[in-house]
């Protein structure tokens, strides 16, 4: 029989830590004289109590160890339900929102996809602002932690191959997981305290520089004004683009640069592939908006280097309304949140291996048509690759557009046009944040979509940020049979 209990242990853990996250917007609208500060108060001790309500009742049942199908489990739900806690204090705060608005927010917050349905955020108190941003921040540690324990164990998506450095975990998961996430916490913070720190050098105030932190070293792009980025052009620009090109790239490596090792930094592959891309897509943008539109050529730079890495990571950060750039860059800007950052990182979507191995699979195929008696084995960074993982790749590239074509569909039927759809579908499975269109384009926001389109785009949020697979196979019957 399956044992829930090490699973609602983890999770009940987990709720508990993040109601105590919110006495940290408590104490920002209490600071600023706010008398928002209760609702924070409310939250934090009604999902504390739940949450260790529910650690508890599991205690009983912790073990060592998780089975795989303890760890699939754990893994999807505990991103179920820490949204539905994290939405608590939209639904009592000054937004008063509908469940279905604050579940998305909340969904939208953890999964660091940035697409918001709130409007008017240069008005609310600095507690929900600052919550925003918390649930971000907290969302890019914990899917660096489960992209480094968790999917390689898994097997999803290719990650195995991932596996040996990125910490072997061998059934040992759960005491792996905290020495991983122990060391990964000081990194991520060190990261994070220095783009505070740019950005208060650079002119923000305290607060917008704390958020702006928060989220741009989350890769998740929720701001603190309706106008995004765009309230700091100029040097923050540069600034938010540095960091979040760090965020976006693995973190296992910055853990080996700390313990003495640079090589493997500059020796990955996925690495100088990620900011060739980054570099050729802001030399195209700078020579059409220089030569097409009247851009001086530093800020046509600057802003196409800012929006391209921020939809490239999936950061979703927004400094200019790019719809108006034209056709094309509107198309390439589609296309390149399809790619994603580096593995193990706080970046989103497919991410850069994955189409290395993607090519190096068809590079081979060609080489075997040619040459018909050869063997010819895809290698990744210099290392053979085995059947598995490549099978692993295509299943995840098959699924994965899939989803997206199913989700746009069904959004569709819920009256929605055919740009909103398919890119509200693209933003959701990539966990992009802006979308396409004047509705949910980098001028819009998702605030009037209708209710089963939110929910749907809250499930394709999900579904993405856990890389397709990891959800999917709670829905087979071969999972859940003793």
């Amino acid at each position: 029989m399956f044992d829930f209990r090490p699973v609602g242990y983890v999770i009940g853990l987990l709720t508990a830590i993040l109601g105590a996250m919110m006495l940290l917007p408590m104490a920002a609208d209490l600071y600023y004289g706010n008398s928002h500060w209760p609702v924070f108060l409310e939250s934090g001790i009604i999902t504390m109590l739940c949450g260790g309500l529910i650690a508890l009742a599991c205690a009983n049942g912790v073990t060592e160890g998780l089975t795989l199908r303890q760890t699939f489990l754990l893994t999807t739900l505990v991103w179920v339900a820490l949204p539905l806690f994290g939405a608590i204090p939209f639904i009592l705060g000054e937004t008063e929102a509908r469940v279905v608005d604050a579940f998305f927010e909340a969904m939208s917050g953890l999964t660091t996809t940035g697409s918001t349905v709130f409007t008017g955020l240069d008005f609310l108190p600095q507690g929900i602002l600052l919550w925003r941003g918390i649930l971000q921040w907290l969302g890019g540690i914990g899917i660096i932690v489960v992209a480094m324990v968790f999917l390689p164990e898994l097997k999803v998506g290719g990650m195995q191959i991932f596996r040996s450095e990125a910490f072997e975990t061998m059934g040992k998961i759960l005491p792996r997981a905290t020495q991983i996430a122990a060391q990964i916490s000081v990194i991520y913070l060190g990261i994070t305290l220095a783009c505070l720190l740019t950005y208060l050098i650079l002119g923000m105030n305290g607060f917008d520089a704390l958020v702006h932190a928060l989220t741009t070293v989350s890769t998740g792009g929720f701001s603190n004004y309706d106008a995004s980025f765009g309230k700091f052009q100029g040097a923050p620009e540069y600034a938010a683009s540095v960091f979040m090109v760090l965020a976006a790239l693995p973190f296992v490596r910055y853990v080996q640069l700390v313990n003495g090792n640079v090589t493997p930094l500059w020796r990955d592959s996925q690495v100088r592939v990620f900011l060739s891309i980054i570099a050729i897509l802001v030399l195209i943008t700078t020579l059409i908006l220089t030569s097409v539109f009247p851009h001086h050529w530093e800020q046509a730079m600057r802003e196409g280097l800012f929006n391209i890495t921020s939809i490239m990571t999936g950061t979703g950060y927004a400094s200019v309304d790019y719809m108006k750039w034209g056709g094309f860059l509107v198309i390439m800007f589609f296309f390149i949140g399809l790619i994603g950052g580096c593995a193990g990182s706080t970046a989103c979507s497919v991410k850069i291996f994955r189409y290395q191995l993607l090519f190096a699979s068809i590079r081979s195929q060609i080489r075997t048509i040619h040459s018909p008696s050869g063997i010819f084995t895809p290698r990744y960074d210099g290392r053979p690759v085995g059947q598995d993982v490549l099978s692993s790749v295509m299943s995840f590239f098959v699924l994965f557009t899939v989803s997206l074509g199913v989700l746009a569909v069904m959004l569709s039927f819920t009256g929605l046009d055919f740009t909103t759809s398919i890119s509200g579908a693209a933003t959701a499975i990539a966990n992009i944040g802006p979308g396409l269109g004047d509705i949910i384009g980098p001028a819009g926001n998702f605030s009037t979509l209708n209710d089963t389109a939110k929910w749907l785009l809250s499930a394709g949020m999900l579904v993405g940020r856990l890389e397709v697979l990891a959800v999917y196979a709670l829905f087979t019957v071969n999972f859940w049979r003793s």
